[in-house]
């Protein structure tokens, strides 16, 4: 009978660390040229400085590496199940972050404490969760409406009458098929296809996801005040854009 071997996390260290920061990787991305990983922002601060690739010495793309970039969520997942604690560890970090590092108006505290410690517990969780999504990046949008020629579904679809937005960059295609379904007063059924520079997004792309690998006009002259950054604030994660990036829906067109 054959007998079960065992591994400890350890043998597959090679495999899940990022080898920029030695850590765990955390939103595994893949730089699609020659297929090496490391953590997002790692790379992605990398790549501020250099063009190559940090592990092979490659050179990545001769102006804009970033587009080169594909986030593996499988490998996430694998990653989070292989290593526990992992995920919840990396959430309470994230969200402690942006709590400390929120923007304050006036030089003073947004939430005051209060003498009893145990109010001010309560106060901490439920304001965390209340401003969590509020807290993130935030990017502007431009959601234009793609005409299918007269063909079916065009007289459903229209153009929105506001059709700018600002989203945490967290958002997803499939969370903004559903604000377009509601603004538009569509079926439950009715199928939406979103784009960007003509290519249709999964459902899954966050904002972010599709402004770092998808969008081509992010407007390279545009600096922050702060630090200096032509895309990502260092100091708080916020976007700088020049312009709003544009994505365009139409009716889902099925090839089949």
């Amino acid at each position: 009978m054959a007998t079960q071997r065992k591994h400890s996390v350890k043998d597959f260290n090679p495999y899940i660390t990022c080898c920029i920061c030695k850590g765990y990787l955390i939103k595994p991305t893949t730089v699609t040229e020659c297929l090496h990983t490391f953590c997002k922002s790692c790379i992605v601060q990398h790549f501020e400085e250099s063009n190559d690739c940090p592990r092979c010495g490659n050179q990545v793309h001769e102006t804009n590496p970033l587009e080169m970039l594909r986030l593996d969520n499988t490998l996430e997942e694998i990653i989070f199940k292989l290593v526990p604690q992992l995920r919840e560890k990396e959430l309470h970090c994230e969200a402690e972050f942006w709590r400390k590092n929120k923007p304050q108006e006036n030089g003073e505290e947004e939430n005051p404490k209060s003498p009893n410690p145990k109010d001010n517990k309560d106060e901490d969780e439920n304001q965390e969760d209340k401003d969590y999504h509020r807290s993130d990046p935030q990017i502007a949008i431009c959601l234009d409406c793609l005409r299918n020629n007269g063909q079916s579904g065009d007289n459903v679809v229209k153009g929105l009458m506001k059709k700018f937005i600002r989203c945490s960059t967290r958002v997803t295609v499939g969370t903004l098929k559903k604000f377009l379904s509601l603004k538009l007063k569509l079926p439950s059924s009715y199928e939406l296809d979103v784009l960007c520079n003509g290519e249709i997004m999964g459902k899954d792309h966050t904002m972010e996801f599709i402004y770092m690998t998808r969008w081509r006009l992010r407007g390279e002259n545009f600096r922050c005040q702060n630090c200096s950054s032509s895309q990502v604030c260092s100091q708080d994660g916020s976007f700088y854009q020049s312009y709003p990036m544009v994505l365009q829906y139409r009716p889902r067109i099925d090839f089949g």
